[in-house]
């Protein structure tokens, strides 16, 4: 099924594309930074996310065929469009050594098992969480926010050798977290290609 693209939204991407040319990338790195710049209106992202294209070819394959989605807040549920999320924050509680969003990850797996798509734009904690599990990760889009442990859950992330989107500053969100799952959403499949 085609997405169907607002006016605006066309007219923003033109503008986005006219101050970074982006044509360099590969069709799923192009499609997840784009968004991603585009969702935080931040022409840095595109030189600050670390990302695979093979690891993007894979997800958006398993995606399509309907591994589940993991938001580690509503937050980025409600940005993931198209798509149904677990996201079992509402259910955790915190603990000695444990926050509510590291208890959420843990429930969401109980959930889910191996081979989801997780995405974590909040909690720094969630993402080393996540790390600890032997999750088998579709793609973790890794893009917590903060001054307090975002930036180095993220290199674990990148260090763990999972598949991964994640960024190198300490800048992140839900915003940007949901956009770069919604880029593999929004791609085409292959059989999509062959119907235009």
């Amino acid at each position: 099924m085609n997405r169907v693209v607002h006016p605006i939204e066309q007219e923003s991407f033109r503008r986005l594309r006219s101050r970074l040319d982006t044509s360099h990338f590969p069709p799923l790195t192009r499609a997840v930074v784009e968004r991603v710049v585009h969702s935080a209106a931040d022409l840095d992202y595109a030189s600050d996310l670390v990302l695979d294209e093979a690891e993007l070819a894979a997800a958006h394959a398993a995606l399509h065929a309907g591994a589940p989605v993991v938001a580690d807040v509503e937050m980025v549920a409600a940005g993931i469009t198209r798509r149904e999320t677990v996201c079992r924050l509402k259910d955790a509680r915190s603990g000695p050594g444990l926050t509510r969003s590291a208890h959420a990850v843990r429930l969401a797996y109980d959930e889910v098992g191996p081979g989801a798509l997780w995405v974590i734009g909040c909690a720094p904690t969630a993402l080393e969480e996540l790390l600890t599990l032997d999750a088998s990760p579709a793609l973790v889009i890794g893009l917590p926010v903060g001054f307090v442990g975002a930036s180095e859950s993220k290199a674990a992330l990148r260090e763990s050798g999972l598949p991964a989107v994640s960024n190198v500053s300490e800048k992140g969100g839900s915003a940007v977290a949901a956009a770069a799952l919604n880029a593999l959403l929004y791609h085409p499949t292959s059989s999509e290609e062959n119907d235009l």
